[in-house]
């Protein structure tokens, strides 16, 4: 093999492993169904919840569910970010300001969010702004946090080269702190993001949602309709897998420089 040839050859086999884990999954999921370690009416087959999932999509029934849980993940994450961003780096930008705050934040971004959910009822009511509140508020603790570390992390050598170049610290904030803060800032919004939708599935199955993959989920596990409820979570999952996999394209576009000296 030639060694041009041999290079193709790799690169070709590279762009093939993404697909190692979903095979790996699917045949780990075969398996624990055909050697009944688990019934089947309580776990149906990956080629029968998939045809499940297909014809789902295909006759649109899943479509709207799948749409209002998107819609409520962007509504929090956005509203998470146009808060979370300029606050936390505020905060990282005064290192004496954010030590003051540090408490509250760890304690509630170590708090789970879904233990919260009786308070935000009791705020918001059962509409669907509790839904939208309460996953932006989990987003918005892991954007805000990151943000902050993002900007007091920045490296030194920088700081002290604009200095040295009499830049002023708005300067420095503006042209040195912002930019090295962003590798760590699409860190907390790409967790934040995939927080927000997670929360909002929650939200969905147990605060009195109408729509949603959340309440598709909890509906059908009532009744027992195993299809119709691992169809649903895997709609979920592919979701959140999208969302994320955006956001790391973002990344590589927009932070090229990351890593970088």
């Amino acid at each position: 093999m030639t060694p041009r040839a041999h290079k193709t050859f790799r690169l070709n086999s590279r762009a093939w492993l993404p697909l190692v884990g979903p095979i790996i999954l699917l045949a780990a999921w075969g398996l624990l169904v055909q050697a009944r370690i688990v019934s089947p009416v309580l776990l149906p087959g990956p080629l029968t919840t998939l045809e499940h999932l297909g014809a789902s999509i295909a006759s649109g029934a899943i479509a709207g569910d799948f749409m209002m849980t998107l819609w409520r993940t962007l509504q929090a994450f956005m509203i998470a970010t146009a808060i979370g961003v300029p606050l936390g780096v505020a905060l990282g930008a005064s290192e004496g300001v954010y030590r003051s705050v540090e408490f509250l934040i760890d304690f509630f971004r170590s708090t789970p969010s879904s233990a919260l959910i009786p308070l935000f009822m009791l705020i918001f009511g059962i509409s669907d702004i509790n839904k939208v509140a309460i996953a932006a508020f989990a987003a918005f603790l892991v954007i805000l946090f990151n943000s902050a570390y993002g900007v007091m992390n920045a490296k030194r050598t920088r700081i002290m080269a604009a200095a040295v170049m009499r830049a002023n610290r708005f300067q420095i904030f503006r042209d040195v702190l912002l930019w090295e803060s962003l590798p760590q800032t699409f860190i907390g919004l790409r967790n934040g993001v995939s927080m927000a939708l997670v929360i909002v599935v929650v939200a969905e199955m147990f605060m009195g949602a109408d729509d949603g993959l959340g309440q598709r989920i909890i509906n059908a596990q009532q009744v027992m309709n195993v299809r119709e409820m691992y169809a649903s979570i895997l709609a979920a999952g592919v979701l959140g897998y999208v969302l994320n996999l955006l956001f790391l394209l973002i990344d590589k576009k927009i932070i090229h420089w990351s890593g970088r000296s």
